[in-house]
């Protein structure tokens, strides 16, 4: 179905985090949006509730929507809590460690109880065969195919339900891959098999054996999941187009995703990416630090001149919170992030040292936070903050979910209160103070990394529980300016309905500029762009389609590479020079010199194809609103931590604001995704666009 038909119908879009399934449904300018608990043993379950939610409300069928963009944390939480498929690793004789071995760094050079992530692949499931290639592509050792064969019959008894096959240098020539997946099929019907010269056609052993151990890991559970929601909407009545949200922010088609699991990782994430790039050029604000906090964890992104940063290389499951290394490595395009264990569900308690702690460990949607009354006996976020009187538990999640404060304060109690000698209020402020320095360290570190300083940045708050935390995260960072936009409760699902479709290969080809071959190079440039249409199929009209290529280059001997952007064509001898000019361009805005008459190579070629990202311009400000008092809706009783005692302060609904309404500091602005505190070192209004910004004093310095 071409993108002009798709135009004529409905759009939809499901975010399935740890918690909460959000939905959103797009007609025109008119959105309704639901948000239910997340099925976690049937998450299609969830998804098709949600839809059901949206429907009702909207007086729409299913049978409108034209298209189902959908995010999901699935594959992630598989990853994390190693609950994805019984894989077997077959790599090459005498590779049989590299899940283990890795680069040999160690990421903390002064710890001697070193702790990395379990590889996703035990021992015992990790075999070698007899093969090898060199750099070049050339068979120093044929594969013998009876030794495939030998080995299936292994698979068979182990009840291996997926493989990874990564041999060395298959990048250079996948054929010794292809061989032993032609083998497997044959002897196994129905074995998922992943080749790392499909997933990740490119030099370094051990990232390349991670990305595709990962997504061998991975692909039964999404297949499945895929199959299960795909029959689940076809009974229901949909015939448009399902889509998928990769971990860079775009758009992959069903088949496509079946194939790659891998880079659905942080999808749903990337999703919050797209809504906060959009919302900075539609405000004009070129620096914006996007915070998503759900009800699992909290995602922190850098969007600079309304683009997030991205990378080819991430890590999950990180042994130390902030120390590269640590994790499982994948190398996928995907929106740079930091990501942490803070959410509404993130289970509180005291450690050893009496110290009060928060996160990683959620307690989901199941048996979720112990204010749910659905078995949950563990303190959390979303307990200590309706303890604070920051949530109301009658219009928690639009009067869905009703909250038990008992339940809550007993659970604190039990869990911070009794151990330390606190009062339950003052425990629960312990806990939303501790969650909140956890968010304002990780932001910190992430910032600092990248060279930025975050006074030049304001604060994009969405997800469920972030609006409820970002004034004290502002306050923490000595971040003065803070912008909750429309929608901000499902902001990552409402982000889904703006993501381009795209699809990006990355191959090794190492190559000099003194030995420039244009015509091999060429070939290959060629043959990545016609696998990469076939990635995306028919679904988006060709004219709206756009080609770019890139080169990652060093100078001979370095140890990594700088991303440069190509021409889209044939090569030519001639080009050698170009790309050297082109190089030292950048290298040169990045080091400030140049290195002489320093050889240099090409270790890399990338083709992405799709299209632009679909940025507002301007919201207009040519008539400023009247400004006026926002009306209250009520008094609420809030636990003021800071000074031990209850205050009354008002509560706004969100729907009842105007652009020009003034808010009241502290206050609450109820509605039906989330709910926004505004501290007292705030003042806060009402946009051009509804958003609520929150405004310090330019006088008034950071809180530690």
């Amino acid at each position: 179905m071409r993108t002009d038909k798709m135009e004529k119908y409905l759009r939809l879009s499901a975010d399935v985090g740890g918690t909460f399934t959000d939905v959103v449904l797009e007609d025109g300018n008119q959105r309704w949006v639901g948000k239910v608990l997340t099925t976690p043993e049937a998450p299609e379950q969830g998804v098709m509730a949600g839809i059901d939610q949206v429907l009702a409300a909207s007086g729409r069928n299913i049978g409108m929507i034209g298209v189902f963009i959908h995010g999901t944390t699935l594959a992630t939480n598989a990853v994390i809590e190693r609950r994805g498929a019984r894989t077997a690793l077959i790599a090459t004789d005498g590779f049989r460690d590299i899940l283990e071995i890795g680069t040999e760094n160690r990421y903390d050079q002064y710890e001697l109880a070193l702790e990395r992530p379990r590889p996703l692949i035990p021992r015992s499931l990790r075999h070698t065969v007899r093969e090898r290639m060199d750099a070049q592509g050339r068979a120093i050792l044929p594969l013998i195919g009876e030794d495939v064969r030998n080995l299936a019959r292994i698979l068979k008894r182990q009840a291996v339900e997926s493989v990874a096959v990564a041999f060395l240098h298959s990048y250079a020539n996948p054929a010794h891959e292809e061989q032993t997946a032609r083998i497997l099929a044959e002897e196994i019907p129905g074995l998922s098999i992943s080749l790392s010269s499909r997933i990740c056609p490119e030099i370094r052993e051990y990232e390349r054996t991670s990305t595709t151990a990962a997504n061998a890991y991975v692909q039964p559970l999404i297949s499945g999941y895929l199959g299960r929601l795909g029959q689940f909407l076809g009974e229901a009545g949909f015939t448009g187009n399902l889509f998928l949200i990769t971990s860079g922010g775009a758009l992959l088609t069903v088949e496509a995703a079946r194939s790659l699991p891998v880079r659905l990782i942080e999808s749903g994430p990337a999703g919050g990416a797209v809504f906060a790039a959009r919302l900075a050029a539609e405000l004009n604000e070129p620096r914006i630090l996007a915070f998503d906090m759900g009800g699992t964890t909290a995602k922190i992104t850098l969007i600079e001149n309304f683009r997030a940063d991205r990378t080819r290389l991430f890590e999950v499951d990180r042994a130390a919170r902030f120390l590269k290394g640590s994790g499982l490595p994948l190398r996928i395009p995907v929106v740079e992030m930091v990501e942490i264990g803070a959410g509404g569900g993130s289970i509180a308690g005291v450690d050893a040292l009496r110290r009060v702690t928060v996160g990683p460990v959620s307690a989901s949607s199941v048996p979720g936070p112990a204010c749910y009354g659905r078995g949950g006996r563990h303190a959390t976020v979303t307990d200590a903050d309706l303890a604070l009187g920051l949530l109301d538990p009658g219009h928690f999640a639009g009067g869905t979910i009703g909250l038990d404060l008992s339940a809550a304060i007993a659970a604190i109690e039990t869990d911070v209160a009794a151990p330390l000698g606190l009062d339950p209020q003052i425990a629960a402020y312990a806990i939303h103070e501790i969650v909140c320095d956890n968010m304002a360290t990780a932001a910190h570190a992430h910032v600092v990394e990248r060279g930025r300083r975050l006074d030049r940045h304001a604060i994009v708050a969405f997800g469920g529980a972030a609006p409820l935390h970002v004034a004290r995260l502002a306050e923490k960072l000595g971040v003065a300016r803070v912008i909750v936009p429309p929608l901000a409760g499902v902001g990552s699902a409402v982000g889904m309905l703006r993501a381009p479709v795209s699809f990006e290969l990355v191959k090794s080809l190492p190559a000099r500029l003194s030995r420039f071959n244009p015509d091999r190079i060429s070939e290959l440039l060629e043959q990545m762009s016609r696998e990469v249409r076939g990635h995306i199929g028919d679904v988006v009209a060709p004219p709206s389609l756009r080609e770019k290529r890139l080169a990652f280059m060093r100078y001979v001997g370095q140890g990594h590479e700088i991303t440069v952007e190509i021409p889209v064509r044939r090569l030519q001898a001639t080009d050698a020079e170009l790309f050297r000019t082109l190089y030292e361009e950048d290298y040169r805005a990045l080091f400030g010199q140049v290195v002489p008459d320093a050889d240099i190579e090409v270790v890399g070629w990338s083709v992405h194809l799709g299209t632009d990202p679909d940025l507002p311009a301007p919201a207009a400000a040519a008539a400023a609103p009247v400004a006026r008092e926002a009306p209250i809706d009520r008094t609420i009783r809030m636990f003021d931590g800071a000074r031990g005692r209850w205050i009354e302060l008002p509560a706004y609904r969100r729907e009842q604001l105007r652009p020009g309404d003034r808010l009241s500091s502290p206050s609450l602005v109820l509605e039906n995704e989330t709910t926004t505190f505004v501290s007292t070192r705030f003042r806060a209004h009402i946009d051009i666009i509804g958003s609520i910004v929150m405004e310090r004093d330019s006088g008034e310095a950071g809180d530690d």
